[in-house]
């Protein structure tokens, strides 16, 4: 069969992300599969007895509180040492990524979520689905060290 479907009508090719595995994908795809939510940006804290990790309202100190965008994403390594780059090799080791990263989700066989940009087309689809960590969180200057566990919250 071509193309054209069986009344003639164009079908739909699937979305890339079902065609090809994370290692398959072009940096341009890989970088569209974030949805900009923040939560892998918030300051996070592990309980050393259990290896719970419990995410905070506390930004990292490049991540945009009112936009939950990376306000030097190309040089955030240089500014933040410990920011972690994803790649296919070590998402598994990952943990702490949210169950809502497309990244984690693809990795573990999910689909993206039917909130996610590349699903409805619209960039702001995370924050107004209510993933998005936009507007819900402090700057890391603007907490006490000590105060860190007050800050944690459920995403």
């Amino acid at each position: 069969m071509s193309a054209a479907g069986a009344a003639g009508q164009a079908v739909d090719a699937a979305p890339f992300w079902k065609l090809k595995t994370l290692a398959e994908m072009t940096a341009e795809e890989w970088e569209s599969l974030c949805d900009r939510c923040g939560k892998c940006c918030v300051l996070k804290i592990e309980d050393m007895d259990d290896g719970t990790v419990h995410y905070t309202d506390i930004a990292c100190k490049l991540l945009d509180c009112g936009t939950a965008n990376c306000m030097d994403y190309e040089n955030r390594r240089k500014s933040v040492p410990d920011c972690i780059s994803l790649t296919p090799d070590n998402l598994s080791s990952l943990q702490w990524m949210p169950d809502s990263c497309a990244y984690r989700r693809l990795h573990e066989g999910q689909d993206l979520p039917a909130w996610h940009p590349l699903v409805t087309g619209y960039p702001a689809s995370t924050r107004r689905a209510g993933h998005s960590v936009a507007g819900r969180v402090f700057p890391e200057s603007a907490v006490e060290a000590g105060d860190i566990i007050e800050h944690i919250t459920e995403w």
